[in-house]
C-alpha cells in the first residue's frame, strides 16, 4: 500500500473487529502511520528491528514475509518492542535535535576558515581573533589576494548568522519545553547546563520505560557491546544501540565537569593511568548517566558521596 493513511485504515477497518495488535516496524518514516493509528484507538506497538533476528536462510523475502514473521511473533507473545515517544512532546525533541544540526554546521564552517588562515599564515588564528581585524589588517595577515579577504569576510559572516540561529532554536526549546522537576534536578550535575539538561530530559523521556540503572546506562552507549561465553570473548554485539544525543550529553557534561569536579578528574586520572583516555572518559559517562537515572527517578540533586564513595 502506498505511504497514505486513508488507504491504509480503510484496508484495516474489515478487520477491526478481531484485531489483537497492529505492528509497525521503527523505521524513519513511522511518526505520521502511528499516531493516526493512535489517534482511532487501534492497539499499536512499535517492533525495534535491531532486537529481530529473522531466520537468514530463507532464500525469497520480501515485505509479505515480513509481515508474517512479524505476526508470527507478536501471536507467541515475543516480539521485542520499542519505546512509542508521546506525540506532544516529540516536536520539542526534535527541534532540540535541529539544533544540534545547527551548531555542527557552525563548527564545520569555523573549522573551514581556521584552517584556511593556518594554511596561509602557518599560524593558527581563532576566527574571534579573525572577526576583530579590519579589512585593511586582513589583507595584510592573509594575504594580498582579494579571494582571501572575501572568503573570510562571508565565512565570518554565516558563523554570525549560524550563531544567531542557535540562539533562536534555544528560545523555541526553552519556550516549549515543559520543564519538569527533573530538569533542575539535572543542572546539578557536575558539567551541565541547560542545553545538556535539556537533551538528557527530553531524549530519557519516561524514566520509568528503564526496569534498571543498567538498562539505561546501556540505553545512553555508556557500556561495552561485548558478546562472552565461559569467561572468553566471541566477538562485539553492535556498539550503536541505544541514543547517540544520551551518548553525546555524557561525554560533552563529563568534558566540562573534569575541569570544575575535582573528584572526577581524580578518577578519570586513575583510568587513564590503567588504560586510555578514551575509555577513561567513557567510565566516567557511565558514572554520569547512572547518577542523572537516579536523580530523574528519585527527583533528587546530585550527591558526589553517592557516586565516588
Amino acid at each position: 500500500m502506498p505511504n497514505q493513511l486513508p488507504v491504509v485504515l480503510e484496508s484495516l477497518e474489515p478487520f477491526r473487529p478481531r484485531l489483537k495488535v497492529v505492528v509497525v516496524e521503527s523505521t524513519y518514516n513511522w511518526y505520521w502511520l502511528v499516531d493516526g493509528l493512535l489517534d482511532r484507538k487501534y492497539p499499536v506497538v512499535l517492533a525495534n528491528p535491531g532486537a529481530i533476528d529473522q531466520y537468514d536462510g530463507i532464500k525469497d523475502a520480501d515485505d509479505l514475509t515480513d509481515a508474517a514473521f512479524l505476526a508470527r511473533l507478536a501471536r507467541l507473545g515475543i516480539l521485542p518492542t520499542g519505546y512509542i515517544y508521546p506525540k506532544e512532546d516529540r516536536p520539542v525533541r526534535d527541534l532540540r535535535r535541529r539544533r544540534s544540526l545547527v551548531v555542527r554546521q557552525r563548527t564545520s564552517m569555523i573549522l573551514s576558515l581556521q584552517n584556511m588562515s593556518l594554511r596561509q599564515t602557518g599560524q593558527n588564528f581563532g576566527w574571534r581573533a579573525l572577526r576583530r581585524l579590519s579589512d585593511q589588517e586582513r589583507a595584510e595577515v592573509l594575504g594580498d589576494h582579494d579571494c582571501l579577504a572575501f572568503v573570510t569576510t562571508e565565512q565570518l559572516d554565516l558563523i554570525e548568522l549560524l550563531s544567531e540561529k542557535i540562539k533562536r532554536f534555544e528560545a523555541k526549546v526553552l519556550e516549549h519545553a515543559q520543564l519538569r522537576p527533573a530538569y533542575e534536578c539535572l543542572l546539578t550535575l557536575p558539567g551541565v547546563g541547560v542545553i545538556l539538561a535539556l537533551t538528557i530530559m527530553l531524549e530519557t523521556g519516561d524514566i520509568g520505560r528503564f526496569a534498571t540503572v543498567g538498562d539505561y546506562t546501556s540505553y545512553c552507549r555508556c557500556v561495552r557491546a561485548t558478546h562472552t561465553s565461559n569467561g572468553k570473548s566471541k566477538g562485539q554485539n553492535n556498539g550503536k544501540n541505544g541514543n547517540a544525543y544520551l551518548a553525546w550529553a555524557f561525554v560533552e557534561a563529563v568534558h566540562h565537569a573534569l575541569r570544575t569536579c575535582p573528584p572526577a578528574r581524580s578518577f578519570y586520572d586513575t583510568k587513564v593511568a590503567k588504560r586510555n583516555g578514551a575509555l577513561a572518559t567513557k567510565a566516567l559517562a557511565a558514572k554520569w548517566s547512572k547518577a542523572a537515572y537516579y536523580m530523574i527517578k528519585r527527583q533528587e540533586p546530585f550527591d558526589l558521596a553517592r557516586v565516588f564513595g
